[in-house]
């Protein structure tokens, strides 16, 4: 009788685990990929009062980046069922902490990126929005110095923000 009774119960969990799915995406991306295929991410050009040229490539490369790696969707330059646009539109410093003497000891770089989020799927997903992301050094270095290792970090912010709004929904 104790045999059958574990032979029931083996059963029974085996068919309970069997049905039980679980699906985990560590990417965050929550997409109906029966709806939503496609993507088109616009170049976003630098409209700063400063420019340095090389943010604009940075930005944009992992921009698409990041759809390429983190999604299924396909790349089309235009009319995709989501569509990203927008513009970069501050690269600026700032001083940020003041020593004694009334020299300051660190600066603060911040980027502010303008984004047009269009889901051609849901219009109710749309949306405008500005994203900043910002970095310090201390003041004793120059900017030259420190800027290519500070906008990446910058923009790696920017871009898991931008991806986390318009497919992660976090």
């Amino acid at each position: 009788m104790k045999s059958i009774f574990r032979m029931i119960a083996a059963v029974v969990a085996v068919l309970v685990i069997a049905s039980c799915t679980i699906s985990y995406k560590f990417n965050g991306a929550s997409i109906n990929y029966d709806k939503v295929k496609t993507i088109s991410i616009a170049n976003f050009p630098i409209q700063s009062a400063y420019v340095y040229p090389p943010l604009g490539v940075e930005f944009n490369q992992q921009l698409l980046d990041i759809y390429v790696q983190q999604t299924r969707l396909r790349q089309v330059d235009t009319g995709g069922d989501m569509d990203i646009s927008g513009e970069i539109i501050e690269y600026s410093q700032r001083n940020k902490a003041v020593q004694a003497d009334g020299l300051s000891s660190m600066v603060t770089l911040t980027v502010r990126v303008n984004v047009r989020f269009v889901n051609n799927t849901n219009h109710a997903e749309d949306f405008e929005q500005q994203f900043s992301a910002s970095a310090d050094y201390e003041s004793t270095r120059q900017l030259i110095d420190v800027q290519d290792e500070l906008i990446k970090e910058i923009v790696d912010d920017l871009v898991d923000q931008i991806f986390n709004a318009t497919v992660a929904r976090w």
